[in-house]
């Protein structure tokens, strides 16, 4: 593993560079000028085989298995390359074509197959398919941390499907509710935000300096551009967007940023609950060998990893809302202000990604604390007013929640008051049978049901 630089400016590449590391590879700088450049590699091959007045420009096999295997995997030191090229020319979409025809020139292509690479395109039809083929890529290492943590509150969900617990309103004593239940809240919310991130169709285009193929029809005016360049879309694994100015207008890649920062609320609202069930005792943290909790205090098991996923979150957020309104936005047919910010999207993933892992040790290390759930359900006997009033209603009793109302508020109540009232309530025997019989612990309706029977993941 690479030892995090102590003088990176970013966390993402200095403390937390290990967390980071299975995006590196894709949404790197690095990772673009490999994604570009196979992108030229792809587009060199596809005019040979797609465009007949091309075909006879086909090259040695030499050639096409050179374009192939930039196509596929592009060497180790192309990136390198590229950039010592960018540094003389100061453009780096044309340090990419440059880098290209070199390689296929040295492979033994003739001049005239040489222009056949980034034939009739501008940058942007090299960088909007590029970054949807990375986002595509990054999308599959996100889904896979979040399955593992859907995974875990699943498990969690599951063990403690009947294991009950007080709720709060408010923050105040509500009816309760069980432990499992809770962790199954989040399951299923979690899971209609992975479905939504998982839908989001990755669009590329492929039209030219202003999307009108003014280019391509003034070389071949009798080709159907329009169908011949949605088929090399399609082959690159994307959407086709038929209608652009210069530009992909990038609307997709703000809903993949809503989609991302739509799952971090929902992560940011579980660790904050977690961290106020840990709080208040309800969950307790394994302690790790070694690990220190307070600098001072050496009782102390703090909750640092759902602070730490909070915190990442926050930061991942702020530039996914930022990305989501300001990418889709560009003066007339373009404008640069994009480039800058599509080149921060690793770092908001990063930060996404870093708080999902971060989660996913708090989750290891907690476990529920029974007695502590037990002692303050049995210190909330006033829950069991809402079962009390609701049932005086069910037999037709008038002012049921004003009595319960008048009875517990502002005063404790224990099992013998509560017993005492329902002994004096115009009730039906096995109503009033069922309602002594109440507990707080045992008052949970569904819960455990709930909690035990979630739907089916992905």
């Amino acid at each position: 593993m690479t030892t995090a630089p102590i003088d990176a400016l970013s966390p993402v590449d200095g403390r937390y560079r290990s967390a980071a590391e299975p995006l590196r590879p894709i949404m790197s700088e690095q990772g673009l000028i490999r994604e570009r450049i196979r992108i030229e590699a792809e587009w060199f091959l596809f005019l040979i085989a797609e465009v007949p007045a091309f075909r006879q420009l086909a090259p040695a096999g030499s050639v096409l298995e050179r374009a192939a295997g930039l196509a596929a995997n592009p060497d180790a030191a192309a990136p390198a390359a590229v950039k010592q090229i960018e540094a003389r020319i100061n453009h780096d979409v044309k340090a990419v074509e440059y880098y290209v025809r070199e390689a296929l020139a040295a492979a033994g292509a003739a001049p005239a197959a040489l222009e056949l690479v980034h034939f009739a395109c501008t940058s942007e039809d090299i960088n909007n398919v590029s970054y949807a083929r990375l986002l595509t890529a990054a999308r599959a290492v996100l889904l896979d941390a979040l399955d593992a943590r859907i995974a875990t509150l699943r498990a969690l969900a599951a063990q403690y499907a009947a294991l009950p617990m007080i709720a709060r309103t408010h923050g105040q004593t509500a009816s309760p509710t069980t432990l499992g239940k809770e962790f199954a809240n989040f399951v299923v919310r979690l899971e209609r935000a992975r479905a939504r991130l998982a839908a989001v169709s990755a669009l590329g285009k492929w039209n030219g300096a202003v999307g009108n193929y003014n280019a391509h029809v003034a070389a071949f005016a009798d080709l159907d551009w329009p169908a011949l360049n949605a088929r090399f879309i399609a082959r690159l694994g994307l959407g086709f967007n038929s209608h652009t100015t210069q530009i992909e207008p990038h609307d997709w890649i703000g809903e993949y940023c809503d989609a991302v920062a739509a799952v971090n609320v929902i992560v940011l609202d579980f660790c904050r609950d977690a961290w106020g069930y840990i709080s208040l005792g309800y969950l307790r943290q394994r302690p790790v060998a070694g690990e220190v909790g307070s600098s001072t205090m050496p009782h102390k098991v703090n909750p640092i990893d759902f602070e730490n996923s909070e915190g990442n979150l926050g930061i991942a957020n702020a530039l996914l809302r930022h990305f989501a309104e300001k990418l889709p936005v560009s003066r007339w047919q373009r404008d640069l202000t994009d480039s800058t910010v599509l080149r921060n999207l690793g770092v908001a993933l990063a930060h996404s990604l870093i708080a999902w892992q971060a989660l996913g040790r708090g989750l290891g290390k907690v476990e529920a604390n029974p007695v502590r759930l037990a002692a303050d359900l049995d210190g909330a006997w006033e829950v069991l007013a809402e079962a009390v009033q609701t049932t005086l209603r069910a037999h037709g009793v008038p002012n049921g929640y004003e009595l319960l109302k008048e009875f517990t508020r502002g005063r404790p109540i224990d099992a013998a008051m509560l017993r005492e009232l329902i002994d004096r309530l115009p009730l039906p025997d096995d109503a009033r049978t069922r309602l002594q019989a109440l507990t707080p612990a045992g008052y949970t309706g569904l819960a455990g049901r709930l909690a035990a029977q979630l739907p089916p993941g992905n």
